[in-house]
């Protein structure tokens, strides 16, 4: 259970309701003994009532009715404690699984964009579902019933030991079979258990990756050769399920066939015990009801180790991503920003996955109210330079400057709360186009939200929708055009005000002139704003104050459009190969 040992400070968060449960489970378990007693009771008062014929026979009557009313009674309240002992022990578990899974989502969100390269999303969620649910039984059912079956056991043998010490012995000489068994099949178990959860969690990826990209499956026609890789891995999951059934499957006949073993050395040895006048016909009944009583328990500790194991084969991986540090870190300096000034200085960058380097000693300076202008081939660079700005990753040398401060000092929030980001490829959720506008400022009004689309040049687009603002998008927003989902996701950056905007291409899916309607807005808006353009086409970054040529990491031009027009090189052939292209 190393595994689980993380879990101990929830143990200690709710130690009080689980504290309430335990002496619940205790209560519950005493009333419990009522009944073997009094039906032991009863078994003697018949017997003394056929050994004395003279005995008045309304006497033994009054005897059992008295007794069967207190054993009634007693399990009554028996029931009533074993409800209430359920109800603690299992809401804690709720509590606990609700704990772990915001623990694990919100670490998610710390972890850095190197970590979501390297993992499957399937895989992320199937640790905060699948594995968490196997946990929750750990603190639910397993919890409950070891608590139940040790303070039955406890309570119970000590009993038993009172009243007939050499008959408990002989009745408890299979146990120590009965530990070896648990001990040699719970490893097993755990072996299988891992490996059941590592295979769930490939199915779970490769079903989400197939759902998100059905579209290509289809244009493709490749639903074939996808069906029979989702049969290949559905039938490992299935031979591996079976696997780890088998193992379980020997701990009931096991745990029953010990329990019998009991039983029959309780009525050989108890009678025997009997006929010596060791002991009352009533303690023979009681033993046999005693060990009744403890056959579910006894039976469910097979269960109960194999929740644990596979408990702690999920409780590992879920440790595995727990224990990964964000490479991007929150600075140590609470400043906020105030100037939206930037420059790099001889900022380099290699990325550590691949170890491709993007960038090589770039240097610039940005003052507030200007804007950049960023161009290149394809791999240039130009996406990891904005990535640096708003510290999606930190460069290996050099500096990145925001209101005459290095940007890694600054606190995560503080930092990107005054940046407006939209990405080569925006992300829509599947939610309204009014809420997907909304996440760039969540108290943002209608009338807000409104402007905001004007700016972008996309409001005429929504309102043409039959519901408008109100228009819910499919997954990713597929239902909409490339060109609109760029727009609505520069709504959502214009929207929140930012003192830095990072555009990385996302214009490239409009047309001429709807390009010109959101530049003459941004132009607008961006007076006192600093702003990055990453463009293929020389339209979105003519009216910046600085370019920038990009090529294998490097800055091999940079200047103003109508300096760079009068230089030979990259920016002026691309600026007439598009001239051309336009006439």
């Amino acid at each position: 259970m190393k595994e689980l040992q993380y879990l101990n400070k929830y143990l200690f968060t709710y130690r009080y309701k689980l504290l309430i449960g335990v002496f619940i489970t205790i209560i519950a378990r005493i009333f419990s003994l009522f009944t073997p007693r009094l039906v032991g009771n009863s078994m003697t008062a018949i017997e003394q009532y056929l050994n004395q014929s003279n005995q008045d026979s309304s006497q033994l009557e009054g005897i059992l009715l008295f007794n069967i009313a207190l054993i009634i009674s007693a399990s009554l309240v028996s029931g009533f404690f074993t409800f209430l002992m359920r109800q603690t022990i299992i809401n804690v578990s709720r509590f606990i699984e609700y704990d772990l899974k915001n623990e694990v989502y919100q670490h998610y969100q710390v972890l850095c964009s190197t970590f979501y390269k390297k993992n499957r999303t399937g895989d992320l969620m199937s640790r905060i579902s699948e594995d968490v649910s196997k946990v929750r039984m750990y603190f639910g059912p397993a919890l409950m019933y070891s608590i139940n079956t040790i303070a039955l056991f406890v309570i119970v043998i000590s009993y038993m030991v009172s009243i007939a010490p050499s008959l408990t012995l002989y009745t408890l000489l299979p146990l120590p079979v009965l530990s070896i068994t648990i001990y040699q099949l719970s490893k097993a178990i755990n072996i299988r258990s891992t490996a059941v959860q590592e295979t769930l969690a490939k199915l779970s990826s490769f079903t989400q990756e197939a759902f998100s990209g059905i579209g290509v499956i289809k244009s493709y026609n490749i639903q074939p050769s996808i069906e029979n890789n989702f049969a290949v891995l559905a039938l490992k999951s299935k031979n591996q399920n079976v696997a780890l059934a088998k193992i379980q499957a020997w701990f009931f006949p096991l745990m029953i066939l010990l329990i019998g073993f009991s039983n029959l050395i309780v009525i050989y040895v108890g009678g025997k015990q009997y006929i010596a006048g060791e002991i009352e016909i009533g303690v023979l009944a009681e033993f046999i009801i005693y060990v009744t009583m403890l056959t579910w328990p006894v039976a469910t500790v097979g269960w109960v180790t194999s929740l644990v194991q596979q408990a702690e084969a999920s409780q590992k991986r879920i440790n595995a991503f727990l224990q990964q540090k964000p490479s991007i870190e929150n600075g140590f300096s609470t400043k906020k920003i105030k100037q939206a000034q930037l420059s790099f200085e001889n900022v380099s960058f290699t990325y550590p996955d691949t170890g491709i380097r993007a960038l090589k000693d770039i240097s610039f300076e940005l003052k507030e109210g200007e804007t950049l202008g960023i161009v290149g081939k394809t791999g240039a660079g130009k996406s990891t330079l904005l990535e640096l700005i708003a510290r999606l990753y930190d460069p290996n040398e050099g500096k990145v400057i925001i209101d005459h401060q290095n940007a890694n000092t600054y606190s995560l929030n503080n930092l990107r709360e005054v940046i407006g980001y939209v990405p080569q490829n925006p992300f829509l959720f599947s939610e309204s186009i009014e809420e997907n506008i909304r996440f760039g400022k969540n108290n943002a009004s209608y009338e807000e939200i409104v402007e905001a689309a004007k700016n972008a040049a996309v409001h005429n687009n929504i309102i043409d929708f039959k519901h408008q603002y109100k228009t819910l998008l499919g997954e990713r927003g597929v239902t909409l055009s490339g060109g609109q989902i760029q727009r609505i996701s520069i709504a959502r950056a214009l929207i929140k005000d930012p003192m830095i905007l990072l555009f990385d291409d996302c214009l490239s899916a409009v047309d001429a002139d709807t390009e010109e309607k959101i530049l003459a807005h941004l132009n607008r808006i961006s007076q006192d704003k600093t702003t990055c353009i990453v463009s293929h086409r020389v339209t979105s970054v003519k009216n910046a104050n600085k370019i920038i040529v990009l090529e294998d990491g490097e800055i091999i031009q940079q200047g103003t459009h109508n300096e760079l027009l009068k230089i030979d090189g990259h920016y002026r052939d691309l600026a007439e190969k598009q001239s051309a292209e336009i006439t």
